[in-house]
């Protein structure tokens, strides 16, 4: 097995803020296709996306791993760990700018990666950034509004009269208040569902990191409003769809929707849950063979060194 030749460098936003990524580059010749990826709801990159992002590395394929500004390594205003979609999106588009200014990068084949809450910003980019020759969601939120839905009523009139009290708090200057994201059944919490533990296990930090499994409240208030979902039509580039068969994280019924409307789509349906498609989950290794196997298609990728599966 040959080693992965990763560096951290800092991508430039018109913010003035800097965010952290990971460049991968494989062995050989370039210029190489490449992947940018961005991390889910909560996390930071050094949380499960180097299992993904090694793989692709080994494949022939650079990738460029970002955490967005206000989380990880990435810099951004105050406060840290607030989540703002626009803003997100934005950071994923300069982290795309930045790869097709690289020399040993190929323009023409640059794919965009996203995972739960990250698959709803591959999918919008999919429809809208037409410097991508593809893209890939696995287990994607591509419907804000009823992602939101999946909350019972209860939870959900709370947690949205504290995004709401966080809100006016800032307009005063005000700390956050801070939920935590993945919680047991029954306790205070953004997720408490029979598997968010499991997520939380996931996606806890191979590396030491700022991460603290928490998210301004705020941020609640930025998520119904986006819905990829309803401009699936106009993904004209070959998107991968991976979708769980029990996903308690992010609506089935619309991601199959973008499957079913994107014209070039592919769909994979993995085992198990919303967290089974991460390294430690039971569809792991099916997950990152299919990927693997899209991007040798579309992105013409060739291994760097020995291939080989997840596992061995």
């Amino acid at each position: 097995m040959t080693d992965i030749n990763r560096t951290t460098v800092r991508i430039p936003t018109p913010s003035g803020f800097d965010i952290e990524a990971w460049f991968y580059l494989p062995e050989g010749q370039g210029p190489f296709p490449a992947v940018v990826m961005g991390h889910g709801l909560g996390a930071v990159k050094v949380g499960g996306l180097a299992s993904f992002a090694d793989r692709f590395c080994r494949e022939g394929c650079a990738a460029v791993v970002i955490d967005y500004r206000q989380w990880g390594g990435s810099e951004g205003q105050s406060p840290r760990d607030e989540l703002n979609v626009p803003r997100q999106r934005a950071d994923y588009g300069a982290a795309i700018g930045w790869a097709a200014a690289q020399p040993s990068i190929d323009e023409n084949r640059i794919f965009v990666w996203g995972t739960s809450f990250a698959g709803m910003h591959a999918t919008a980019l999919a429809a809208t950034d037409h410097r991508l020759a593809g893209a890939i969601a696995q287990c994607p939120l591509v419907d804000g509004l009823a992602g939101s839905r999946l909350v019972r009523p209860s939870r959900s009139l709370a947690l949205f009269a504290t995004a709401i009290i966080d809100r006016l708090g800032s307009l005063l200057g005000r700390a956050p208040i801070y939920l935590p994201v993945n919680v047991a059944p029954g306790e205070w919490g953004i997720a408490d569902t029979a598997d968010a533990l499991f997520g939380k296990q996931v996606m806890k930090p191979r590396e030491p990191v700022d991460w603290h499994n928490r998210m301004a409240a705020r941020s609640l208030l930025s998520i119904p409003a986006h819905r990829p979902v309803r401009h699936a039509r106009d993904i004209n580039i070959p998107i991968l769809l991976i979708v769980a068969e029990h996903d308690t994280q992010a609506p089935v019924e619309s991601a199959l929707a973008v499957a079913d409307r994107a014209p070039q789509a592919e769909l994979h349906r993995s085992k198990g849950g919303h967290y089974d498609v991460y390294d430690g989950g039971i569809a792991f290794d099916d997950v990152i063979e299919w990927e693997v196997e899209f991007l040798r298609r579309h992105a013409r990728s060739q291994p760097s060194g020995p291939s080989t599966r997840s596992g061995e």
